[in-house]
């Protein structure tokens, strides 16, 4: 181990319990994938969390369990399982395995959503704390739950935690933060209640209390129980998040409350505190996207553990080693909790520990993989390792038939597309036309907010490198080089090229394409009109009007970024708010009609027109396909012949590193 790191692998108790590293794997959601229909962990799900337990990590922290469905009815398959002894055979079966390697298991028990439930996994009216709107659709709203079922929620803890206790689970976490039940009942914005669960912070948490002393009275006071809440809420209002460094009132829980809820959770008797921020009213705090700075809730952990002696855990963005190591040296928590990175990477903690950081795959804080996928019922994975959540069907194999593989572009995708036939035994070439391996992601890493990205291209060159992969740059492929060089198999990674908009104007010196800004071929003047409001068009937007210049962002359709490919909600409503908050013009249900001397001529759905005043002009209407050397071939008798990435269709990273790596695996 690299005496760098060294405090990250120090062992910790939590209660009686010893954890061999600061290293726990953050809880998240599964989806279909991991829990079948009745809930269960199926082979996929035990394998998932072996994966990260083989990778070095000292606590995994499951995806959130529930004790009881008639009280907080989701429909079957919602993606809470329910503990019962059919759901607790394979958590049995995990930590018989994973204690083999040394990491200790710790389930995470929800009391429910409450308020937070997507009305299509509801089973009938949602209850909360007091009668409160549901999150995702205000007219639907939801019940108080009565004293007498709240004591019956206290009463199903004990048993589920029991079955767990007698299944080898080494603790309990309860699932208090992000705005669901436990949190609405913590909380007074949404706690109104008159009764002893209501009122005065001690009794909004005489819930979790309860359930703690069941939970303890059950199973032993050895058996630890730690509570994950958010220290501060980043509310203005309900579905209104605040930014970082944003002045406002806080309508939720503010730090000066969530410090005393810390104190009272230790005297209760928690044996740990694991301390985020936010809740789905301020979703991009809870799920921290890439317009978040790394490490951005450790200060609330910070601030809780120097009110409380029991063990505290930070989370948000941690996977940089180097911060990681930095947030236990200072004191500023006693674990840290890493959860997207550790889908990107099961092997991050050996990784760290061999001092072999610069192979770790990073986190790029899309949750196109992750999130967005459970949000839309799909099994959760990872944007950049198509094989998480799916360890073993898709882990790699040598190939028994190596070939020459010649790969066309070296874009994400055609770099994933050699990587993979590479690490199984290919003979593999990259060409690039261009002087530079990274395709769009290189012109996008120009924006300060692409650090993840930035470091995945790092991680490909890495990798690249290792693997003694040959690369020609600067080098355009021809069906003759393809006769001359005959490979076995040939990978087109082209990618696309930027939609371009024929209205009268548009050859103006003033009129680019938003890569030709973004590679800095060409520069912006200090009046900007963004063409396009997708992704890329807001991206832009916000980082030239971060930069002092005068911005309006112009879309034909009557929202920004609802076009095209869906926009995980949390990054969504962040770079909205950041539009917002740094004041870049918003013009919807426009398009671009002409370009003259004066800047831009837009016209409205109700063919009002408008010239908005610019000097510089960016085209950010989407791209199209590069397919020109992928149809020259056919009927070349081209063998192998794939197409892949943005080249096949103009979508994300995600697309390009997972059609890269279906391909590849099975060249």
């Amino acid at each position: 181990m690299q005496g760098s790191f060294k405090h990250l692998f120090e062992p910790i108790k939590i209660g009686k319990v010893e954890i061999k590293n600061r290293i726990a794997l953050a809880p998240m959601g599964t989806g279909s994938i991991l829990v079948d229909s009745e809930g269960k962990l199926g082979p996929r799900g035990v394998e998932h969390y072996l994966e990260r337990c083989r990778g070095g990590v000292g606590l995994i922290i499951s995806h959130a369990s529930k004790v009881e469905n008639e009280i907080d009815p989701l429909k079957k398959g919602a993606g809470f399982p329910l503990i019962t002894h059919v759901v607790a055979g394979p958590f049995a079966e995990l930590a018989d395995a994973a204690h083999a390697f040394g990491t200790k298991i710790f389930v995470q028990l929800s009391a429910g959503f409450g308020r937070t439930a997507n009305p299509r996994i509801l089973r009938e009216t949602p209850a909360s704390a007091s009668v409160n709107p549901n999150y995702w659709d205000p007219s639907i709203i939801c019940r108080e739950v009565t004293t007498e079922e709240v004591e019956r929620l206290v009463r199903a803890f004990g048993p589920a935690a029991q079955l767990l206790a007698e299944c080898g689970i080494d603790g309990i976490e309860l699932h208090g933060h992000e705005g669901y039940l436990f949190d609405q009942f913590t909380t007074a914005v949404w706690n109104r209640r008159t009764d002893k669960y209501g009122g005065e912070l001690a009794n909004r948490l005489r819930f979790p209390v309860e359930v703690l002393q069941e939970i303890k009275g059950r199973v032993g006071k050895n058996f630890p129980v730690q509570y994950r809440f958010g220290l501060k809420h980043y509310m203005k209002g309900l579905r209104d998040g605040a930014l970082p460094g944003e002045k406002y009132v806080e309508v939720g829980r503010d730090v000066e409350e969530g410090l005393k809820m810390a104190r009272m959770l230790e005297e209760a008797g928690f044996d740990a505190l694991h301390v985020d921020a936010g809740c789905y009213d301020s979703w991009y705090w809870a799920h921290p996207p890439g317009y978040q700075k790394y490490g951005c809730m450790v200060d609330m952990a910070a601030a809780a553990k120097k009110v409380v002696k029991i063990p505290v855990i930070a989370v948000g963005r941690l996977d940089v080693p180097e911060l990681a190591e930095k947030v236990i040296a200072e004191g500023n928590a006693d674990l840290v909790a890493i959860g997207r990175g550790l889908l990107s990477d099961p092997h991050w903690a050996k990784k760290v520990e061999e001092g072999q950081q610069k192979h770790i795959r990073p986190c790029i804080g899309c949750h196109d993989g992750c999130m967005n996928r459970l949000v839309n019922g799909k099994p959760t994975s990872c944007a950049v390792n198509p094989a998480s959540g799916r360890e073993r069907e898709y882990a790699l194999h040598p190939t028994n038939r190596p070939k020459k593989v010649m790969v066309i572009g070296g874009g994400v995708a055609g770099m994933e597309a050699g990587r993979v036939a590479a690490l199984r035994g290919h003979k593999v070439v990259i060409y690039e036309k261009g002087s530079k391996l990274g395709g769009h992601v290189r012109e996008a890493v120009r924006m300060p907010f692409k650090e993840g990205e930035q470091r995945l291209l790092g991680w490909y060159k890495t990798q690249l490198e290792k693997l003694k992969v040959e690369i020609h740059l600067k080098t355009e492929v021809t069906l003759k080089l393809i006769r001359e060089k005959n490979p076995g198999a040939v990978v087109v990674a082209t990618g696309s090229k930027p939609i371009w908009l024929n209205v009268p104007g548009a050859d103006r010196p003033g009129v680019i394409t938003a890569s030709d800004f973004l590679s800095g071929r060409k520069e912006a003047g200090k009046s900007v009109v963004v063409v396009g409001g997708g992704q890329v068009g807001c991206e832009m937007g916000l980082w030239l009007s971060q930069q002092g210049k005068k911005v309006t962002v112009v879309e034909k359709l009557n929202q920004l970024m609802v076009g095209g490919r869906p926009i995980p909600w949390m990054n969504q409503v962040m770079l909205l708010d950041l539009l917002k908050f740094h004041k870049v013009d918003v013009k919807t249900n426009f398009s671009l009609d002409e370009v003259t001397d004066q800047g831009a001529v837009v016209i409205g759905k109700d063919s009002r027109r408008e010239t908005l005043p610019a000097d510089t002009i960016i085209i950010a209407v989407g791209l199209a396909p590069e397919q020109g050397i992928y149809h020259s071939l056919f009927g070349k008798k081209i063998t192998n012949l794939y197409l892949i990435g943005d080249a096949r269709e103009a979508k994300n990273i995600l697309n390009a590193i997972w059609d890269a790596y279906e391909v590849a695996r099975t060249i």
